[in-house]
């Protein structure tokens, strides 16, 4: 087992993918049988230090069809100077540059261990990154300030060479010149019209052709284009080296919108406009350039396109009960709306980021498309002067150990596979390129029907799910002992401006499952399974019912249990699953528990941003957003994991807790007494002190690095935040069975919820099931001859 796991991770940390399977099922009926389908996790920007810098093109089949790049699975002929391709089995000549090489003296995309290999594009002309804010100013003065103060920083953070722009918005949208000396110049937009791209142009009076679409080798952004052309732009997106000053001069002139607020009423607000009015801009002067519009919102948008709530404060924004009533006047023109902004500034390679602060809903819910769509950021926090937001957006601008930005931009993704598969589809921040091709399967799984998908934006944690079906039938399955293949091709704009490529090919064996099942269980990755059927989930349930999406997964869950447990028939004591399949019960258990599929006291805002993360994080941090890290602090010992479980509630224990999106720390009873009566300011009691410190340094580790920047609480049992840490462990002991009263009937529950509570463990006021009995109804439906 342990050799089975150094393998899943050595495969992860060099090719950034993990599988749900290692070994394939050699037909479409046995990958059906198997219940998880055929996928992988996959990181195209993972991080790797110690890939060699390719600054040659890659090699490509010469076969029109298949285009595949020259990797280490391909049969090389090096007296010949032929390489066969491993996908269609073309053979093709090397070229010139080639004819050097050797067994001994292999160039680096053919040597096993770099089987991903990154390559910069010479002939691609390289562009500076343009940065297009779009700030709410119908805020509260601090929070407007504190914006002021986190963009004014940003700009010493920014390449000197990049593009800046500032749209400011209120009731009206104004679009700030930066060429100007000595005075501030600005064009004020109406916030209740939508504007096309081209009135827009004309408004602003830009000249087309100032983007540099195919412009001359290694040219500037503007190359080839004449100055009078050139200027019209060059006053709304400027430099930094050049408007760092005037820019800087204006953020702080910058006032709260004086359009006055009625008592009773919202601040008027034109969000849906300055955004189509941001797109416009971009799309008419930089298409097909790595741009980002980063818009900082402090509420609801209340007028115009986008609207999604009316200005008087008596009617509340829409609800989880509104929408399932359809009780919502707004939501789905806004969403529209929304979604055609997303799709065009997706086409055009633009990334927007939306930077949510406010204690009341902003929108997140009808505006989810324009981040999940272009690959960008989704923030939510309570208030813009909180170091929650100013560190986050700190972080954005955050560098690698080569000082180089973690951001790219305009990436397309290509994947390649042996004849025996097809490609279903991908769930993840990206938009279809719909280029249809003999890999591509008829059933589509999240984002279908193409081999190529376009992400505006990338990070080294952007994580996509693909799903992969086997085409062969099941009276002609795949010969066992061959390998299938598949290779993941990724060219984007490096945050140098350089256009790059990333290719990584994989391989594993075919298995007939008919046979060979225990082969095929043995090689069952329960951890990406878990986060993979945990994307599929959420994709539904953001067409189908709650309850609709729970059947399902109950249904996926027994039916893996039929397959691959171990049990007498109608025997649930008998049951047995192997250790590879052991935690994935536990997972699915959560899941069902968690904030993405269960709605009840979270606004729909709530919801879409935490389905965003946990579409674009790696599975690392999918893990614990779907089952909480729990780490126990005591006297006894070194710190620990413990079970995320009431019983590990107990009263000498400091428990430190980590959801992704919130950092509980929180002090048993015994403990929070004695820290009350401050016995760790007694020199005596010097141990007692370092108790109380080791979980805060272990949160602030966590806190410096984490992208968005979780939450920070601190609390003690029984204190009203504690709420968070009991909504998430196993309720194995709750009001109901807190002294087994009324319980005839022996049982595990009763059993360790008994040994519970002589542990002191802590209990739950909930009429959730437990694990426990999770378990037990799972095993009797596994087993039961009728299911």
């Amino acid at each position: 087992m342990a050799a089975y796991q150094d393998f899943i991770q050595q495969n992860e940390d060099r090719d950034g993918i993990r599988f749900s399977w290692n070994v394939w099922p050699s037909s479409r009926l046995e990958a059906t049988r198997m219940v998880v389908p055929l996928a992988c996790l996959y990181t195209p920007l993972k991080e790797r230090p110690d890939l060699p810098p390719i600054n040659y093109d890659p090699i490509y089949c010469g076969r029109s069809g298949c285009r595949a790049v020259l990797n280490p699975f391909c049969q090389v002929d090096y007296r010949a100077k032929v390489w066969s391709c491993n996908f269609c089995f073309h053979r093709n000549n090397f070229p010139p540059q080639y004819a050097a090489i050797s067994e001994q003296h292999q160039p680096a995309e053919l040597i096993p261990q770099f089987s991903t290999i990154e390559y910069t594009l010479t002939k691609a002309p390289s562009h500076p990154p343009v940065f297009l804010i779009v700030l709410d100013t119908c805020m509260d003065d601090e929070d407007l300030q504190a914006v002021k103060e986190s963009l004014q920083m940003s700009l010493s953070l920014l390449p000197p060479n990049a593009l800046i722009g500032l749209i400011t918005f209120g009731k009206m949208v104004q679009v700030h010149e930066l060429g100007c000396e000595g005075y501030s110049k600005s064009y004020v937009f109406r916030g209740t019209k939508d504007l096309t791209a081209k009135q827009i142009q004309e408004m602003l009076g830009i000249g087309k052709g100032v983007a540099p679409i195919q412009p001359s080798r290694g040219s500037h952004p503007q190359g080839g284009v004449n100055p009078s052309q050139q200027l019209p732009s060059n006053r709304f997106l400027q430099p930094v080296h050049k408007c760092d000053m005037a820019l800087t001069d204006l953020l702080g002139e910058l006032q709260k919108d004086p359009w006055p607020v009625a008592q009773g009423k919202r601040p008027l607000r034109s969000t849906g406009v300055a955004i189509s009015i941001a797109v416009g801009l971009l799309e008419c002067t930089y298409p097909n350039t790595g741009a980002r519009i980063m818009m900082f919102v402090g509420g609801a948008c209340t007028q115009g396109p986008g609207m999604v709530v009316g200005d008087e404060l008596k009617f509340p924004i829409r609800s989880h009960h509104d929408i399932e009533k359809d009780n919502c006047k707004y939501m789905k023109k806004a969403m529209k709306h929304y979604e055609s902004l997303a799709t065009r500034s997706a086409n055009n390679g633009h990334v927007i980021d939306i930077y949510s602060c406010a204690l009341d809903q902003t929108g997140l819910h009808e505006m989810k498309y324009l981040p999940s769509q272009t690959g960008g950021h989704l923030v939510m926090g309570d208030s813009f002067n909180t170091s929650l937001f100013k560190q986050t957006f700190q972080r954005v601008f955050s560098k690698d150990v080569k000082n180089e930005f973690r951001m790219a931009f305009g990436a397309n993704l290509e994947i390649k596979t042996s004849k025996e598969l097809k490609i279903q589809g991908c769930i993840g921040s990206c938009i279809s390129l719909a280029t249809k091709s003999p890999v591509v399967s008829e059933s589509e799984l999240g984002i279908g029907g193409t081999s190529q998908w376009k992400m505006c934006g990338l990070s080294p944690n952007s994580t996509y799910a693909f799903y992969f079906e086997v085409v062969n039938q099941h009276n002609a399955p795949i010969p066992q002992g061959g390998r299938g293949f598949i290779q993941f091709i990724t060219q984007y704009q490096h945050s140098s401006g350089q256009r790059r490529m990333r290719v990584s090919t994989v391989a594993r064996n075919w298995v007939d499952a008919s046979i060979n099942i225990q082969h095929i269980a043995a090689c069952f990755d329960q951890e990406s399974s878990a986060v993979l059927m945990a994307r599929m989930a959420i994709y539904r349930a953001e067409t189908d019912d709650g309850p609709d999406v729970l059947r399902w997964l109950d249904r996926m869950l027994i039916r893996l249990c039929q397959k691959f447990g171990e049990f007498n028939k109608d025997d649930p004591s008998s049951f047995r699953f192997s250790e590879q399949f052991t935690l994935y019960p536990q997972f699915m258990f959560h899941l069902r528990r968690s904030q993405f599929l269960q709605v009840f006291n979270n606004s729909p805002d709530e919801t879409s941003y935490y389905r965003h993360m946990l579409f674009v994080e790696d599975l690392t941090q999918s893990l614990i957003m779907i089952q909480p890290i729990l780490y126990a602090y005591s006297f006894n010992g070194p710190p620990e994991p413990v079970l995320l479980d009431t019983s590990s509630i107990q009263p000498d224990r400091i428990l430190l807790m980590d959801t992704f999106f919130q950092i509980l720390i929180c002090h048993g009873e015994t403990i929070a007494q004695w820290r009350k009566m401050k016995y760790q300011d007694l020199p005596e009691y010097e141990n007692f002190k370092q108790l109380l410190q080791a979980p805060v340094d272990d949160a602030q580790e966590i806190l410096q690095t984490r992208f968005p920047m979780p939450r920070y609480i601190d609390t003690d049992a029984g204190g009203s935040q504690a709420r968070f840490l009991l909504s998430k462990v196993n309720p194995s002991q709750t009001h109901n069975n807190m002294f087994s009263w009324g319980q005839s009937v022996f049982s595990l529950d009763s059993l360790i919820s008994s040994s519970a509570a002589s542990e002191g463990g802590g209990h739950v006021l909930t009429d959730d099931v437990s694990l426990q009995v999770f378990m037990e109804h799972l095993k009797k439906l596994a087993v039961s001859s009728s299911s």
